[in-house]
């Protein structure tokens, strides 16, 4: 009898067994068990076999993944009238860690925490809006809630510091409204505060607020001038946008400042959201511009409140879409783990090495015909999908409801008959009904 067997204290808790694991962080792609104990990776492979588990889930046929990261998402649920459940976002849809982007600021920032981020079971960390208020209604009325005049520097260093578990960068835009009107300001605040709290940035792009028409920006002429206030690490969303304001504008051809800003170290997010073009996509894969991280931008309708009915896009519908596209499965898993985590500044995430925290994505393929949409309405046809099949969060496993992926399930696919909400109840009133 092993050592293990003798001593409880030794056996692992959990014991996923058989799947494809795959974790870029590690360079590993094969078959491997993965020993989880006290909410920690203790063993990977052969290794994690002679742990006498005291649970063993076979996911063979399944790709085993570390832990889902989505980058971007708004979960501020109640305050911003588009939030979303943050386990609605997180979990349920196969994500351990979420980052919302910007629905909070300085002097918002203590209701999300207590309210979101500390009740969640997903991992809910923030990029705080670098104004005070954050989003609110919509988040759309620029001119009042984005202005100069409501960003205090100050407030949000101090929030950072305060609290850097949570807290782990700036949400800022750089779109044709906020330049209509003040031109670099905002953004070169912004810049500012990324340095003195060593945060990284996330810029929107691609026109969101109001605009001056008298002063309008020519768009071709918007982001060539943005990489001047960005420094490594920091993010440009919406990568393959089809605004014309944005990272791509109207060209034919990857625009030249987008190499000088990579070569540069600034990185780039899928952002999914509303404006996700297919066309741009291809145009620009075809020069080898990838996404390095994949946030969803999962938000409710912005014109309404607490409405979900017309969400059609999912993080890992985003994931299909780009594999379906050309993207390669290793470098999806990377661009949703290692590089996130990366970018959170936490080793413990985004990887299966031993010691790491026991989050873990586990997908199923599902073979056949399936169309994926993008915001034109321009169809992409794929023969296989991968669907989030188990969560495990520090170790408890979670079969996801997948409650908010649509895009990328039929309501006969889903967990316990969940079928697409128009409205959810709340994160945790939904946790404690199950």
């Amino acid at each position: 009898m092993s050592a293990a067997w003798r001593d409880p204290a030794t056996r692992a808790d959990l014991l996923l067994r058989g799947g494809r694991l795959i974790d870029p962080a590690n360079n590993r792609d094969g078959i491997a068990d993965v020993a989880i104990r006290n909410g920690r990776v203790i063993a990977i492979g052969t290794a994690a076999q002679e742990l006498a588990p005291k649970r063993t889930i076979d996911v063979c046929g399944a790709i085993v993944t570390p832990g889902f990261i989505d980058m971007h998402v708004h979960v501020y649920e109640w305050v911003t009238n588009f939030g979303v459940p943050p386990d609605a976002a997180g979990v349920q849809s196969g994500a351990t860690t979420i980052v919302d982007q910007g629905s909070s600021g300085a002097w918002t920032f203590g209701g999300f925490k207590a309210f979101i981020a500390d009740p969640a079971c997903t991992d809910v960390r923030a990029f705080v809006s670098i104004n005070v208020a954050g989003a609110l209604q919509g988040g759309m009325e620029g001119t009042t809630l984005h202005n100069p005049g409501m960003v205090h520097v100050d407030s949000l260093v101090r929030i950072a510091a305060e609290h850097p578990q949570i807290v782990r960068g700036i949400k800022c835009h750089w779109e044709s409204g906020g330049l209509s009107h003040w031109g670099p300001t905002v953004l070169e605040k912004a810049a500012e505060a990324g340095r003195a709290a060593n945060l990284p940035l996330y810029v929107h792009t691609g026109e969101l607020f109001p605009v001056n028409e008298a002063n309008r920006p020519k768009p071709s002429a918007v982001m060539g001038q943005v990489v001047d206030y960005l420094k490594p690490g920091d993010l440009l969303a919406h990568v393959y946008s089809r605004m014309p304001d944005g990272i791509m504008s109207t060209a034919e051809d990857v625009p030249g400042w987008l190499f000088e800003a990579k070569a540069a170290g600034v990185l780039f997010d899928l952002g999914h959201g509303v404006n996700l073009s297919f066309r741009i996509a291809r145009k620009m894969m075809e020069k080898g511009v990838f996404p390095d991280t994949i946030g969803s931008d999962v938000h409710g309708d912005f014109n309404s409140f607490h409405d979900f009915s017309i969400l059609d896009y999912s993080l890992v519908g985003g994931m299909n879409k780009l594999l379906g596209l050309g993207m390669s499965l290793t470098d999806a898993v990377r661009a949703l783990t290692a590089t996130p985590a990366e970018v959170l500044s936490d080793p413990s995430l985004g990887h299966l090495g031993p010691g790491a925290r026991a989050n873990v994505t586990v997908l199923r393929p599902v073979e056949g015909e399936w169309t994926f949409f993008d915001s034109s309405r321009e169809r992409l046809i794929v023969h296989e999908r991968l669907l989030p099949d188990l969560v495990v969060m520090d170790g408890e496993v979670i079969t996801p409801d997948c409650g908010l992926l649509a895009d990328v399930m039929a309501p006969s696919e889903r967990p316990r008959g969940v079928t697409r909400p128009s409205v959810l109840v709340s994160s945790a009133a939904t946790l404690a009904a199950q």
